[in-house]
């Protein structure tokens, strides 16, 4: 199998580390691979990709998206690095509010996939840093939703850079995590 996946400490958030064969003329990964993900319990058809480039500091998120529209999301850099976090939102869950961050960058080659029920977002690290993203469901902007990316009760430990934080209007003033129960 190309890919080991790995757990970590919520369950049903992957870490996903390809195998990469490169010589002095480059590389080559396979990025996805149905059964193979299959195999390790992602079964979802993604049926959206999306690809954004952001400078150093740009703080995306935590986004989500509410039923029937949630999706569930593999994320990768192919230029650059972010600190990527998702946060358990699914209602019930014994990890509820509880988050879990990693360092994915197209040198580390890592990928993460990110369950239906997660806020997702990301903190670039270097300038000129791409995202790329397959989504299981469209964007839908009537169930769009998202909460705020400092909220001390979720006390995600962002990475300190030497330059302000840059968000969207929409970003800044997301609800706290006790506004959406």
């Amino acid at each position: 199998m190309p890919f080991n996946f790995e757990s970590t400490p919520i369950e049903g958030l992957l870490i996903i580390k390809p195998q990469v064969f490169g010589d002095e003329r480059g590389f080559f990964q396979e990025t996805f691979h149905k059964e193979d993900f299959a195999k390790a319990g992602i079964v979802g058809d993604f049926v959206q990709d999306n690809h954004s480039r952001s400078k150093k500091g740009i703080l995306r998120g935590i986004h989500f998206q509410r039923e029937p529209m949630a999706q569930a999301k593999l994320v990768r850099v192919t230029n650059g690095s972010v600190w990527d976090v998702a946060v358990d939102l699914r209602k019930g869950s014994a990890t509820f509010g509880q988050w879990f961050g990693i360092e994915l960058s197209a040198e580390n080659k890592t990928m993460f996939y990110i369950p239906a029920g997660f806020g997702h977002g990301f903190l670039t690290l270097e300038d000129d840093t791409d995202f790329l993203y397959k989504c299981t469901n469209l964007y839908s902007p009537e169930h769009d939703g998202g909460v705020r990316w400092n909220d001390p009760e979720i006390g995600i430990e962002w990475p300190t850079l030497d330059c302000d934080f840059i968000l969207s209007g929409k970003d800044q003033v997301q609800p706290f995590l006790n506004e959406l129960r």
